[in-house]
C-alpha cells in the first residue's frame, strides 16, 4: 500500500471542497498568467512589497523579532560585515534564498543535494548554524511555536535522526513520481509535501522557514507564478493558531492507519485561495492609483487629471523646475503603463488620463 495515497483519501464531503478550491485558485492562475505576460511596472512593485512581508512574516514565525519597516532599511544599506545580530542574519539570509528561487526555480531540481544547498543559503550568515547547515539534524528536534513574551509551546515531535536519510530519500522520490505521472493535482501533492517535510523536520533547525521558501519553489515550477507577488508567509503569520492546529491535527495519528491530514491540505488550499482574493485587490488598486509611481509623476498626473487635456508646453510651464527631456520621458513611461493616453502627433499631441476600461 502507498501510505501517502492513503493519507490523501478524503470522504466525499471533504473531497468537494479541495475539488471546490483548486478550481478557484488554477481559475486565478490562468488570469494571472496573462497579467504576467504583460512585465508592467505594477508586477515589480507587488512582488517588492511582498518580499518584505514574506521575509519579515517567515522569521518572526519562527521567534524573530523586526518589523517590516526595519527589515525594508536593512536591506536598503545591507553590509554583510554588519549583521551582528541573529535576527538581522536570519532575515538577510531568507531574502538571499528567496531571491535564488525566483531567479532559478526552473533550475532547481527537488533533490536532497538542492535541499541541502537551500538550507546552506538559509542559513550562511547565521553564526549559530555554522556547524549544521546544509547537513540533516544529528539531535533530536521537535516543531515549538514561538509566542509573543518568548514563551514555546511543543506541537509535535518528529522523525528521529536515524530514520530522516530514510524518509526524505522516500518522499522526494514519491513527489517526483507523483508529479511526472500526472494522476493527482499539483497543489495536493505539493501540500502533502510539505506536511511531511515539516513532520519529518529534517535539519536541526530552519525547518519551518525552509518549508515556506520550498512552498513557494514547488508553486512557481507548477506555473502558480502569482505567489511571488503575494505573501503566503504573511497569511501564515496572521493565522498561525490555526496552521499549528491544523498539522497537529494529522501529527496526533502520525504513523497510524487513522493519520488524516484533511484539515492541513484544506488549510493549505484555503490559504492559496484567499492569497489569490488579496493580489487581485492589491493589483487593482495600484491599476487605480498609481501607487508605483515616482513623486514627480504622480505630481503630472494629479495635474492632468484637474487640467486635461494638455500639451507637453503646457505641463511645462507649469512644472518650470523640471527638465523637458525628463518630463517627456515620464509622459512615454506614463503612456506605456496606460495611465494616460495621448491624441495627435508632433507638437500638437495632447496628454489625457486614461478612462477606466
Amino acid at each position: 500500500m502507498d501510505k501517502h495515497i492513503d493519507k490523501l483519501t478524503f470522504d466525499f464531503q471533504t473531497n468537494q471542497k479541495i475539488l471546490k478550491l483548486i478550481s478557484q485558485i488554477d481559475l486565478y492562475k490562468g488570469k494571472w498568467n496573462i497579467i504576467e505576460r504583460q512585465e508592467n511596472i505594477y508586477l515589480k512593485e507587488l512582488r517588492k512589497i511582498a518580499t518584505i512581508e514574506s521575509i519579515g512574516s517567515s522569521t518572526r514565525i519562527e521567534g524573530g523579532t523586526l518589523t517590516d519597516k526595519e527589515i525594508q532599511e536593512l536591506l536598503n544599506d545591507v553590509k554583510i560585515t554588519k549583521l551582528k545580530t541573529r535576527d538581522q542574519q536570519e532575515v538577510i539570509g531568507y531574502y538571499d534564498t528567496l531571491e535564488i528561487i525566483y531567479e532559478n526555480y526552473d533550475n532547481i531540481r527537488l533533490s536532497e543535494n538542492y535541499l541541502k544547498q537551500l538550507h546552506q543559503y538559509l542559513l550562511r550568515y547565521s553564526n549559530k548554524d555554522t556547524r549544521h547547515r546544509g547537513k540533516y539534524k544529528s539531535l533530536s528536534n521537535k516543531v515549538v511555536a514561538n509566542y509573543p513574551g518568548g514563551i514555546q509551546k511543543v506541537i509535535f515531535n518528529t522523525t528521529e535522526v536515524h530514520l530522516v536519510q530514510n524518509e526524505m530519500e522516500e518522499l522526494i522520490t514519491w513527489t517526483n513520481h507523483q508529479f511526472e505521472k500526472g494522476e493527482i493535482h499539483p497543489l495536493i501533492i505539493i501540500a502533502n509535501f510539505i506536511y511531511e517535510f515539516l513532520s519529518i523536520h529534517p535539519f536541526q533547525d530552519g525547518n519551518g522557514r525552509l518549508s515556506r521558501l520550498l512552498t513557494t519553489l514547488l508553486l512557481l515550477q507548477k506555473d502558480y507564478i502569482f505567489i511571488q507577488y503575494v505573501s503566503f508567509e504573511n497569511l501564515i503569520e496572521k493565522t498561525k493558531k490555526e496552521y499549528y492546529q491544523a498539522l497537529m491535527e494529522g501529527q496526533k495519528n502520525r504513523n497510524k492507519e487513522n493519520e488524516n491530514i484533511s484539515k492541513w491540505i484544506l488549510y493549505f488550499l484555503d490559504k492559496l485561495n484567499v492569497l489569490t482574493q488579496r493580489l487581485d485587490a492589491k493589483y487593482n488598486v495600484f491599476k487605480s492609483t498609481g501607487g508605483y509611481l515616482n513623486e514627480r509623476q504622480k505630481k503630472i498626473k494629479e495635474y492632468l487629471a484637474k487640467n486635461q487635456p494638455l500639451k507637453i508646453s503646457d505641463i511645462a510651464k507649469k512644472f518650470k523646475n523640471m527638465n523637458v527631456h525628463t518630463l517627456k520621458k515620464d509622459l512615454q513611461y506614463m503612456k506605456k503603463e496606460q495611465i494616460i493616453q495621448s491624441i495627435g502627433v508632433g507638437k500638437g499631441t495632447v496628454y489625457l488620463i486614461e478612462k477606466e476600461k
